[in-house]
């Protein structure tokens, strides 16, 4: 019997503080399981498939990504099916918007650009409230040091120091057309710091756990542990790969904005 699918693209938004990231893994709490699992009850069966534009670590939160979602032999009424979509997802996840597409748009292998920020502060303990957004450090930080050794990762690499657990078949080199720290005025709450700052990262594609141990070494500019030269050594593709142990967590990360280019 003939079997016809039907392709949409949707938007999520989520927080994911509570989840063991995107990917459906056995026995813990993930996004993509939880997605997977309101679509299965407002569908009333499981005779679809959902691919995601990225995967999320655990902890890491998303203001802005898209699922592509296969449905087999019957259409959705989209203004129905996403109403009682976001009507039974969890509290901390929520569909910005539903649009049809074709078997011709690949989520995966399409061309995005994708804007990450991570947000922290330093000096005094924030307020535990900020524990699923920012990351705080006890230590005064230079944060003009940190900008210049931020806007070192511009530009195209060999980003194999920022790689985690890399294999044999693992592109290392990659670009990044802005990676800059500012003043945090995109994310506030009456809970947060008098002031934080925020790591803004722009790029086609990153590496496993990339701008985490971006954001490690960054600090540790600030810290004054080590130079802007050690940077330069870490990305300089004729000298031996730096192993990089400072890894911040996953809740001070936001995917913030995917976007499709031709």
């Amino acid at each position: 019997m003939f079997r016809k699918r039907y392709y949409y693209i949707i938007q999520l938004q989520y927080l994911g503080f509570r989840f063991h990231g995107w990917q459906k893994q056995p026995d813990v709490n993930t996004l993509q399981r939880m997605t997977e699992r309101t679509i299965a009850y407002v569908l009333g069966h499981k005779d679809f498939k959902i691919l995601a534009s990225g995967r999320t670590d655990a902890k890491v939160s998303a203001n802005e990504t898209y699922i592509e979602l296969f449905v087999e032999n019957t259409p959705l009424d989209l203004d129905d099916f996403f109403y009682l979509f976001n009507k039974n997802l969890p509290q901390d996840i929520r569909g910005l918007k539903i649009e049809e597409t074709d078997e011709k748009f690949n989520i995966i292998q399409h061309p995005k650009i994708k804007e990450y920020v991570y947000l922290f502060s330093f000096g005094a303990k924030f307020h535990p409230f900020c524990a699923p957004f920012m990351y705080n450090i006890s230590e005064e930080l230079d944060i003009e040091a940190m900008k210049k050794a931020a806007s070192l990762f511009e530009g195209k690499h060999n980003f194999r120091s920022y790689c985690h657990r890399p294999t044999e078949k693992t592109i290392v080199e990659g670009e990044i057309f802005c990676c800059e720290i500012v003043k945090n005025e995109l994310y506030t709450a009456n809970f947060f710091p008098k002031d934080s700052y925020l790591l803004r990262v722009k790029g086609a594609g990153f590496k496993r756990n990339q701008i985490r141990l971006m954001m490690g070494a960054l600090l540790d500019v600030g810290k004054g542990n080590i130079d802007i030269d050690f940077i330069k050594k870490t990305l300089d593709p004729s000298l031996e790969k730096i192993t990089l142990e400072h890894i911040v967590p996953g809740s001070g990360l936001i995917l913030n904005a995917v976007a499709f280019t031709d």
